[in-house]
């Protein structure tokens, strides 16, 4: 049998595969030096690159191989001393003016992924014309020779992130909160990068679930969601018992810490569907922070909704961080976050920082006296807003399958949906089906494999459950 990799391709951030079979030592030594040839169109009088890695199988090792590649080509190399949250290696690469940052990670992905994420100046993805230049080297010449080799050094990448992550919260009032028993947390922090963060940031010893290096991360994927962190529920359960009246808080990280959920005081699970409008709510209102607010397709109808609370414009984009970054670059933005997770900051860097997410949901607990929960809850009362929302990932058979049922839903819109008329449909990023009760059902497909996300938001359980069973009916023809 002859094993065939699949192609070099860069996603909504960047290049994925699987170790040792698409993710090899040989091939990414030849990207390297090419998305560092393309960083330097945009600064062409720079030549350093920074080089990071989170705790995935042999990602120091790759992480080497990089900084060696660069080197060869004549690049001068800043690599880092142990592994950090990809925010951190997008941030030194703005404070350190480089070329960008490379960086060797596979965010939530399954253990058996390995990748590599490109940074640009600014401190943030690159957008889609860089990816497509990388790529279209690699078509033509994959080989960089240099007269001269540059200079590889190395760096603590936390030192400088951490410094500029206390400057943006009020990191006495939440030690005072802590030190006094008035909030306790809980971090789940999945193997990943972001182990010994919070713990850094606060000064503090913060109990953590999954802290140790594990590449298999427990036989499961980094990704915050409800399935992959039954510890945390049981922990916050424990925490309810012993300290019933102290606010409490579970967060959750990614495998490079760009993502992140809660489990709130009371159990329950809140994604960034819930944590965004809290989010909007602290830096507007006490913060006294002013700006668009950027959401994509699939954010909740509540994130305008509260944006208006506080007369803050809204700019929905397609999903992908990438796009949030963009409208950054360009724009004043307060807050602009996906509901997969991910939320930056306009004042920061254009990039999703988890940490920082984690120590302004925390401010906004300790200013307030009041749990995750009991935030969102107000929020909700004050904007007359009440849904619920889920999603599934349906693996389809084949690309051929993926491209009818995208073929159907271009030729073919519907025009009902669970038994409800359809009143809007939106294109912006896959088929966005608005219903006469409100409700919303979005699907989207994967552009790299069979997969089928299917998004619903609507006034309850009941509701979303009806419009997802539909989809996946319709879609899969049971």
């Amino acid at each position: 049998m002859v094993f065939k990799a699949n192609p070099i391709k860069f996603g909504t951030d960047g290049w994925r595969g699987v170790i040792a079979a698409d993710f090899t030592f040989e091939r990414v030594a030849m990207v390297a030096p090419l998305c560092a040839k393309v960083l330097r169109e945009y600064n062409p009088d720079g030549n350093l690159v920074i080089v990071g890695y989170d705790r995935r199988f042999l990602a120091e090792e790759f992480a080497k191989v990089v900084a060696e590649s660069l080197q060869e080509a004549g690049f001068d190399v800043l690599l880092s001393l142990s592994y950090a949250p990809t925010p951190a290696f997008s941030w030194a690469a703005k404070e350190k003016q480089a070329l960008g940052a490379l960086v060797l990670t596979a965010s939530h992905n399954p253990p058996k992924y390995l990748g590599l994420k490109v940074k640009g100046s600014f401190g943030g993805s690159v957008g889609e014309e860089v990816t497509r230049k990388i790529e279209n080297l690699l078509h033509q010449s994959p080989q960089m020779e240099s007269a001269s080799r540059g200079s590889i050094n190395t760096f603590d990448p936390w030192d400088s992130y951490c410094q500029q992550l206390r400057q943006q919260v009020n990191i006495p009032l939440i030690t005072e909160a802590i030190d006094s028993g008035k909030i306790k947390i809980a971090a789940d922090v999945m193997h990943g990068a972001a182990a010994g963060g919070l713990s850094r940031l606060l000064g503090r010893d913060i109990l953590e679930l999954n802290s140790n290096r594990d590449p298999l991360f427990g036989g499961g994927a980094p990704e915050p969601l409800p399935r992959y962190i039954p510890e945390l529920f049981n922990t916050m359960s424990q925490l309810a018992q012993s300290h019933p009246h102290s606010l409490r808080v579970g967060f959750v990280f990614d495998g490079d810490s760009d993502r992140i959920a809660v489990v709130d005081g009371e159990g329950k699970f809140c994604s960034t569907q819930v944590l965004i409008p809290i989010l909007i709510e602290h830096l507007a209102m006490r913060k006294k922070g002013s700006g668009e607010v950027v959401k994509t397709v699939s954010g909740s109808d509540l994130i305008p909704k509260v944006a208006q609370l506080f007369n803050l414009p809204v700019t929905e984009t397609a999903i992908g961080y990438k796009y949030i970054a963009e409208r950054m670059l360009n724009h004043k933005v307060l807050l602009g976050g996906e509901e997969s997770g991910g939320v930056g900051y306009g004042h920061h860097i254009p990039e999703r920082d988890a940490l920082l997410s984690a120590l302004y949901l925390l401010e906004a607990m300790v200013e307030s006296g009041k749990d995750i929960g009991q935030l969102y809850d107000n929020l909700r009362q004050q904007v007359n807003f009440y849904s619920e929302y889920d999603r599934i990932d349906l693996p389809l058979e084949s690309l051929e399958e993926k491209n009818r049922l995208q073929t159907r839903l271009t030729n073919n819109p519907l025009t009902e949906i669970a038994g409800k008329k359809v009143i809007n449909l939106q294109t912006l990023d896959g088929y966005k089906y608005r219903l006469e009760d409100n409700s919303w059902l979005l699907f989207r497909f994967s552009g790299t494999e069979p997969l089928l996300r299917i998004y619903s938001e609507g006034g309850n359980k009941e509701v979303v459950e009806k419009n997802l069973h539909w989809a996946k009916q319709w879609a899969t023809g049971q």
